[in-house]
């Protein structure tokens, strides 16, 4: 089991004059929506931020992506072949590591000693894709023309929520 949430920073605001419509991509990843993300498993396991800077659409984003690519080997989940990916963050050096073996994903951060957080793969594909479409819907609450972003329309449609 994997419980993804988010909150985001008072002490990074968004620029006021920022044009939700028309602004880019990368702006959109790096730039806005700064706070932390909660990660955590069964147990004690939590993989959180406590920073209060970390992009959390861009966290969001990326973690969809990595998702996609640790599901490369063409066996699924009868794969026993390491496939491994890691997220970083821009403002540091820690990273997020992903190995998935099997149907299995170990997910273990520089930042936290301990276990690492283990969920199965259909589970962290779908909990990563309801994560960024709630986010996305969250944010578009938040921010005046933010729905109507292609860019953000383009990240709805190529991780949509799954059965």
């Amino acid at each position: 089991m994997i419980d993804l949430g988010y909150s985001l920073s008072t002490r990074f605001p968004d620029p006021p004059q920022t044009d939700y419509r028309s602004v880019g991509a990368r702006a959109l990843r790096h730039d806005l929506f700064c706070g932390d993300v909660h990660i955590q498993g069964e147990g004690r396991t939590d993989l959180s931020t406590a920073w209060g800077w970390v992009p959390v659409l861009d966290f969001a984003w990326a973690l969809c992506d990595i998702v996609e690519e640790i599901d490369r080997d063409p066996t699924g989940g009868r794969g026993s072949a390491l496939q491994s990916s890691e997220l970083d963050f821009t403002e540091s050096a820690d990273l997020l590591r992903f190995s998935r073996r099997f149907n299995w994903v170990e997910i273990r951060a520089d930042w936290v000693d301990g276990p690492p957080l283990t969920v199965r793969h259909p589970e962290l594909r779908r909990e990563a894709r309801d994560f960024l479409q709630d986010l996305i819907a969250d944010l578009c609450d938040l921010h005046e023309g933010l729905a109507d972003n292609a860019t953000v329309w383009e990240v709805q449609a190529r991780f949509p929520r799954l059965p």
